[in-house]
């Protein structure tokens, strides 16, 4: 089925997004193991004529725009993608990869478009306020504080 979702402009590139092997579902349980080690951060996969464009290198901070939204995370420059697409995986939450795509789905499953989505990428300074204020949270949420035993 065609998508309604167009480049343009402001949004000259497509993002698709998924997973890869080491990554089961969104992450509930392979987050929790060493599967991390392989993959420890949501790239962003961009090819080397698009990263050229726009003066980006291999590691950099880039911002990720849609329509919907933006994220910031780290620069993967590859031939994997063709020119004109970037894909990222959504499986780390301080990433927030999802926040960027569209509010269009499949009218059978109501299952939202997440291979097609118009995106510009940027030059970055590091993560957004709001991904810092995540990963604070995160780290403050997730200590574990030694109960004393019942009686």
């Amino acid at each position: 089925m065609p998508t309604d979702e167009k480049t343009g402009p402001r949004f000259p590139l497509l993002l698709t997004t998924g997973r890869i092997l080491s990554h089961y579902n969104v992450g509930a349980q392979t987050r929790r193991t060493a599967n991390t080690a392989w993959h420890p951060e949501d790239r962003l996969e961009i090819h080397p004529s698009d990263a050229d464009n726009r003066g980006l290198k291999d590691g950099d901070w880039v911002t990720l725009r849609s329509r919907a939204g933006e994220t910031t995370l780290r620069a993967l420059i590859t031939e994997r993608v063709a020119p004109g697409v970037v894909y990222t995986t959504f499986h780390h939450p301080e990433t927030q990869a999802n926040v960027i795509t569209t509010d269009y789905s499949d009218w059978a499953t109501n299952c939202p478009e997440y291979k097609v989505t118009a995106v510009q990428v940027m030059a970055s300074n590091g993560p957004s306020d709001w991904q810092q204020d995540y990963a604070e949270q995160a780290r403050t949420s997730r200590r574990i504080v030694p109960l004393e035993a019942a009686e």
